[in-house]
């Protein structure tokens, strides 16, 4: 967690105008520094995990304000405010008679770059996190602020980078709309209503970019890039030559667990941008220290490219196959392992080995590269899922893994609890 003083400091010098509603204006500063400031912020505990209709949603919301209304945007929520405001509920126990559900409001956050154009392209990522924890929650602990540092200020604060770029560029072919949503982790609440309820004409979404987790770009820079075949025009734009050197991998599919999801439902074409799991994710450690704040000024600056090459005539819309894209087997095991869903070699690397878990008992660490469980030859995360489906809890399995930057080849003996 963030000290306290640390972040007192940070509000008193910066975000006053959350409490008291003054314009601020933050000095002039480099890129890298503006992002910094922008994912502290959100990610500190004053914000207390921004959880969907909370204290803390509505701090997070009134900063994405200041920042949009400071970058020179235009409301463009409801009434031309800055807000849209959603319903959305949640079922603490589904074994009561009323299944625990709770309701509640949340809200989205829209701002505009009228460019007098036909078409608009939306650009977006959820602000809201888990609060204390919940049902959500990878901690096993008692309930701890949950800051979301990576999921999704990361995103958030890529977002406004390219809003300023945008904002001062000749790119006119288009507007431009930046929407925060909430309620993500909930079920996509936010992003759902926008799509039902849209404050512009929704036929004229040219199309929408979703960045949710982009902070913790790796040393192979390898950036997940889906929806690559919701529009014939992705696939020739992300081959072109990217200065920032990343390594693109890409899927086709336009259905996910983020945002982009509601935009593809209602026929747009998306891309959804990741930088792959971490041991931090849905933990009160996912904090602002841990972030690759250079990765992510590249992202933002990936995007950017993207939205310069495809300016121009609306972009056709195709349809993708099944979200999951490769049917996954279903398992009743686990290895308690993370997947690095990132990882583009042949087998699947371990991101993170949970303690205590089956992995861990079975001297998994991580970094190990899993090429085969039981009969089963992985090659990627869907022969992973393959072949744990062929066991139940009590059985024992081998585990053959490559480990270390010689990948020497280990096999392993867990028991499947």
């Amino acid at each position: 967690m963030k000290n306290i003083l640390f972040i007192a400091l940070i509000l008193s010098s910066f975000f006053s105008f959350a409490q008291k509603g003054e314009t601020i204006i933050i000095p002039p500063s480099e890129i890298l520094q503006q992002v910094k400031i922008d994912v502290v912020y959100l990610a500190s505990d004053y914000l207390q995990g921004r959880e969907t209709g909370t204290v803390g949603e509505g701090r997070a919301a009134n900063y994405i304000v200041h920042r949009f209304h400071q970058i020179g945007l235009t409301p463009q929520g409801e009434s031309r405010t800055w807000f849209q405001e959603f319903p959305f509920f949640e079922i603490t126990n589904p074994h009561a008679p009323d299944k625990g559900r709770i309701e509640g409001k949340g809200k989205n956050v829209i701002g505009f770059i009228d460019n007098g154009a036909k078409n608009t392209v939306v650009i977006g990522g959820h602000y809201d996190h888990l609060g204390m924890g919940g049902s959500g929650s990878l901690h096993a602990g008692d309930p701890e602020i949950h800051n979301g540092a990576d999921d999704n200020a990361s995103g958030i604060a890529a977002m406004f980078r390219i809003a300023e770029y945008l904002k001062n560029s000749n790119l006119k072919s288009n507007n431009y709309m930046f929407i925060a949503f909430s309620g993500e982790e909930k079920g996509l609440f936010g992003s759902k209503y926008f799509a039902s309820n849209p404050t512009i004409d929704i036929d004229l979404i040219n199309y929408m970019f979703n960045m949710d987790m982009v902070g913790m770009l790796n040393e192979e820079k390898v950036l997940a890039v889906q929806g690559t075949g919701t529009s014939p025009a992705w696939k020739p734009i992300l081959e072109r030559k990217n200065l920032q050197g990343l390594n693109i991998k890409g899927r086709e599919s336009g259905v996910g667990p983020s945002d982009h999801t509601s935009f593809y439902l209602k026929d747009i074409p998306v891309l959804h941008f990741f930088t792959g799991q971490h041991s931090h994710y849905h933990k009160p450690s996912d904090d602002s220290e841990n972030l690759n704040y250079q990765g992510i000024v590249a992202v933002s600056d990936f995007l950017i490219s993207l939205i310069e090459h495809a300016d121009g005539e609306k972009l056709e819309f195709t349809k993708t196959k099944d979200s999951s894209e490769k049917k996954a087997a279903a398992f009743k095991v686990t290895l308690g392992v993370m997947p690095d869903y990132v990882y583009t070699g042949k087998g699947m690397r371990v991101d993170s080995v949970i303690k205590g878990r089956v992995g861990d008992k079975g001297g998994l660490k991580n970094g190990d590269v899993v090429i085969k469980i039981g009969d089963i030859e992985v090659e990627d995360i869907y022969k992973y899922m393959e072949g744990l489906a062929k066991f139940k809890k009590g059985d024992t399995a081998e585990v053959v893994i490559l480990r270390g930057k010689k990948s020497k080849k280990k096999t392993l003996k867990v028991i499947f609890e």
